[in-house]
């Protein structure tokens, strides 16, 4: 059993319930057995932690990113998405199990230590001589210790045939489908305190065809799996979408099967009224990436209007070559921001920036049921963020602190009641083992190019 006591608790439940000074009990189970105000009544527990002058949240969940990116960062800094999936691809084509494998584990543990505790990660690159990359994260995620939904993802339109891949980075169709559906049987745990499932994900308009699309709906959900793609992230795949399909990229989306409760899509940028309320009433999710939309020049997408319509909406930080920093609390920040760009400062506030990183993103994957937010019965996924130092001290309401203050230091991360962060450090890994290994695969592929 842990006990946490004299924190401030923010449960990001349907009330949005918080606690000054209040406890939270992890059972033996990994779940949340008492949640409130004052002490806990349980000074005999296995731990107790005292939570003075922290805030304490539920982990944060990541709903959209590129692990494989970390070793590729700092490339292509002034292009558009287009320019910059150009210059990368072919430096992609040379990415193998272990590069993979180091650069799941670099990307994983930084999220940890940014306060993630659920992530999911879309990898669709696949080089025919590059060994199981699938395998490769998902052993890096499991060695970290956070909950993992990877997907497995696919391109099989590739430049030749009018897409944006070059020809030897696309898969066959049937290769593609028949290569998911093992990814599913192999990997995907549907329990409900499963640390590993497995989403479809073929990437993007521009890269994959609309066969691929159809069949891979159909696969998922004969398979009881979610959905996930890019969509609508840039003006240059609505004119691509405009051109090839006579439609926006929504109703692309519509007409192939790919609106539902158990679809979530990133970015969703560049969306007009009425693909807005079209993704409310069929519930489908949207991955909200704010920095790496403001890195690649892509625009802000309309979140307000997204929520207030009833599109589930969570936080991603987006791929780590388009996103550098990949620090999903400071995401909250960049959220609240780039609502208030667009909408004014009534836009978004702080509790609603914490929102999206938690049980919005939850809703995304399909978990909020048992993540997401403090409650009894849910599963122990928390972070305690610590708030008395120089740069939040002052600030008196600790969500503002967390969310308009700098990027705080997680003083303790559980995943089911299990430490995977301790006083800023991973647990289960050491930081810089996880930088050299990440250093050697970035130097492989540069030389490669070289």
């Amino acid at each position: 059993m842990i006990v946490i006591e004299n924190a401030t608790i923010a449960t990001v439940d349907a009330q949005g319930t918080e606690f000054s000074g209040g406890h939270v009990v992890i059972g033996d189970d990994g779940r949340i057995t008492a949640v409130g105000p004052g002490r806990s009544g349980l000074a005999e527990a296995a731990r107790v932690i005292d939570g003075t002058g922290h805030l304490v949240t539920p982990g944060l969940v990541n709903t959209h990113h590129h692990l494989y990116q970390w070793v590729t960062r700092g490339l292509a800094l002034n292009d558009t998405l287009f320019g910059w999936l150009t210059t990368l691809y072919p430096v992609w084509g040379r990415l193998d199990a272990e590069i993979v494998g180091a650069a799941a584990g670099a990307g994983v543990g930084w999220l940890a230590l940014s306060g993630c505790t659920t992530t999911m990660d879309h990898h669709y690159v696949f080089p025919r001589d590059g060994g199981d990359v699938l395998e490769a994260e998902i052993e890096a995620a499991r060695k970290i210790g956070v909950r993992f939904h990877p997907t497995r993802g696919s391109m099989d339109l590739s430049r030749k045939d009018g897409g944006l891949p070059p020809d030897h980075l696309v898969e066959e169709t049937d290769e593609a489908l028949a290569a998911t559906e093992a990814a599913i049987d192999r990997w995907h745990d549907p329990s409900p305190d499963s640390m590993l499932r497995i989403a479809v994900a073929p990437c993007s308009p521009f890269s994959v065809t609309t066969r691929l699309m159809e069949e891979a709906a159909l696969l998922a959900r004969r398979k009881g799996v979610r959905l996930h793609t890019h969509l609508a992230e840039t003006d240059d795949e609505e004119e691509f979408c405009r051109k090839q399909f006579d439609c926006t990229p929504v109703e692309y989306a519509e007409r192939v099967g790919w609106l539902g409760d158990d679809v979530w899509l990133a970015h969703g940028v560049h969306l007009d009224d009425a693909a807005i309320v079209r993704l409310g009433e069929t519930g489908t999710g949207v991955a909200h990436c704010p920095s790496s939309n403001a890195r690649l020049g892509a625009g802000m997408a309309r979140v307000r209007e997204l929520l207030d319509h009833g599109v589930p909406v969570g936080l991603g930080v987006d791929g780590s070559a388009s996103q550098e920093a990949s620090h999903l609390g400071a995401e909250l920040r960049q959220a609240l921001y780039t609502a208030r760009l667009r909408g004014g400062p009534k836009a978004m506030d702080a509790r609603e920036a914490l929102r999206l990183g938690t049980i919005g993103g939850a809703r995304c994957l399909g978990r909020q049921e048992h993540i997401g937010s403090i409650e009894v019965g849910k599963l122990g996924d928390l972070v305690m963020w610590r708030l008395d130092g120089l740069g939040h001290d002052g600030i008196d309401d600790k969500v503002a602190a967390l969310v308009f203050g700098p990027p705080a230091r997680v003083e303790l991360a559980l995943v089911g009641g299990e430490p995977v962060v301790e006083r800023g450090e991973l647990v289960n890994a050491d930081e810089e083992g996880l930088t050299r290994a990440a250093r050697r695969a970035h130097q492989r592929l540069l030389d490669a190019e070289r």
